[in-house]
């Protein structure tokens, strides 16, 4: 892994939830509305999900939300919800460091696996991915439901 290039922090509260809604609003565009983006991350911090940022020079680079969980299939994991990197400042480790920051959560809460879903056509995420050494193990098969 490449040297330390940030200053990586745990968001704990909503201001600063809400500071980092442009970097997640790149990742995820349908949350486009800030007020709503840090309604679904209080309810999700309740439920166990995490929410660290990547600083450089003050400002917010990269962040990634995960959860611990165990299922059947992977036993105890580190699962990534959320890993982006500022779309002006990619290919400078940040998101190379929040991979192990991530790996070093899991294996300090004792996880086997560190596991993560990405769109099939996110190929430049992909060869990202596969050079920090994670393998793409399964195809996942979703269905709306209609409410």
């Amino acid at each position: 892994m490449s040297a330390t290039v940030g200053d990586l922090r745990r968001v704990e509260s909503a201001a600063e939830a809400r500071t980092l809604h442009p970097l997640m609003a790149q990742l995820r565009p349908h949350l486009a509305d800030a007020d709503a983006f840090v309604a679904r991350w209080a309810r999700q911090a309740q439920q166990g999900y995490r929410l660290v940022a990547l600083y450089d020079a003050g400002d917010a680079v990269a962040l990634a939300g995960y959860r611990l969980q165990e299922n059947l299939v992977h036993g105890r994991f580190l699962y990534v919800d959320d890993l982006v990197t500022d779309s002006t400042r990619r290919s400078r480790g940040y998101g190379e460091q929040l991979l192990h920051y991530l790996h070093e959560q899991a294996r300090a809460a004792g996880c086997g696996k560190l596991v993560l879903d990405t769109p099939m056509a996110n190929s430049l995420g992909h060869r990202f991915y596969f050079r920090c050494g994670l393998l793409a193990t399964s195809l996942r098969f979703v269905k709306a439901v209609d409410g």
